[in-house]
């Protein structure tokens, strides 16, 4: 049943990642540098914050967190949350060019396997000893190559979506419509973004063991890692505002009210996922096959809930019953990838 709960919990965090670029759409009157990284104060900033202070049982500190490990392993969380956040912004054109459903399938697919590989990869070549390996067993691997399997017939339904409507269909859909374009930074954003599991790999021992709850274990490297990332998106929203000469946008008092809800609310929902997996985390303790596969899982649910609002938004409107027949079955995959393993 416990397992039941923490997939739950999971799934629900990646429901509300999914829906995070809903509420943007309410902002007024900024570009998109200005919304981004206010959001990003919200999203990578307070609320990891504030779920990293979950972590710090009563009698002790926040600045003991980081007495508890190396400062290897602190800056290195940080160091792949600055890699990560070059994901991110390569992120949000993956959508700009592909829409809300296909881009979010290829950058998410592809985060999901390299993410789940590369953390214990690189934990193994720099501290052996660990035989972090180990983790990657067959029922990891399986459930790895699944989703992956799953992505890729989701891919393949986009791209016979990009070869059966016109331009002026693709363009009613997604405006930038481009699908070779979007797919090349897809695939870039989905690798940067695997980065964000590598740095949760290296950030977690950053909590004072038995004494934190299992369920916020992971919060402290997550704040860690989007510590990092927001450094990376600051620096080039704000070179966007210098080129673009957006700083008036922060100017406008008219709007600041109206778009620091929406911002916050963007925010809340985008830090929900990782909110979500450490609490799912919590519950899968039993299951270490589960437990080394949850950031997949998350992924693979994003993935699935993303093609939902796709669907909801019309970006699969004008497409043939056949492409939505492939889409659907993408998605099953993708759903039976999150128990498969479990069953091995």
């Amino acid at each position: 049943m416990d397992i039941v709960i923490g997939l739950l919990i999971i799934a629900i965090g990646a429901f509300c990642q999914s829906s995070c670029y809903v509420p943007i759409n309410k902002i007024k009157d900024w570009s998109w540098e200005s919304y981004w990284i206010v959001q990003g104060v919200f999203a990578w900033l307070i609320l990891p914050f504030l779920g990293a202070l979950l972590a710090v049982p009563a009698g002790h500190s926040f600045t003991e967190l980081f007495s508890t490990v190396s400062s290897f392993n602190i800056w290195m969380t940080i160091f792949f949350g600055v890699l990560w956040g070059v994901g991110g912004l390569t992120f949000g054109l993956s959508m700009r060019y592909l829409g809300v459903a296909l881009g979010q399938s290829i950058a998410l697919g592809t985060c999901a396997g390299l993410g789940t590989i590369m953390g214990p990869v690189l934990l193994n070549i720099f501290f052996p000893e660990l035989n972090a390996l180990e983790s990657l067993t067959f029922a990891v691997i399986l459930g790895v190559v699944v989703t992956l399997i799953g992505i890729a017939i989701i891919g393949v339904a986009g791209s016979m979506k990009a070869a059966s409507l016109s331009e002026e269909e693709k363009k009613a859909a997604v405006k930038d419509f481009n699908f070779p374009k979007g797919l090349a930074i897809a695939l870039l954003a989905g690798f940067m973004s695997g980065c964000f599991n590598v740095g949760l790999e290296f950030g977690k021992e950053i909590n004072f063991g038995d004494l934190t709850d299992p369920m916020f274990r992971t919060l402290p490297a997550t704040f860690l890692v989007t510590l990092g990332g927001f450094v990376t998106n600051m620096i080039y929203c704000f070179y966007q505002n210098q080129v673009n000469g957006t700083w008036g946008d922060y100017k406008k008092t008219a709007v600041w009210g109206n778009n620091l809800l929406f911002c916050l609310l963007a925010g809340a929902l985008w830090y929900s996922q990782f909110f979500g997996l450490a609490l799912g985390k919590g519950f899968l303790t039993e299951s270490p096959v589960l437990m080394t596969l949850s950031f997949c899982i998350l992924m693979a649910l994003n993935v699935v809930f993303s093609n939902v609002w796709g669907i909801i938004l019309k970006e699969w409107k004008g497409c043939s019953q056949k492409t939505i027949t492939v889409l659907i079955c993408g998605i099953v995959v993708l759903v039976i990838s999150c128990f498969l393993p479990q069953l091995i």
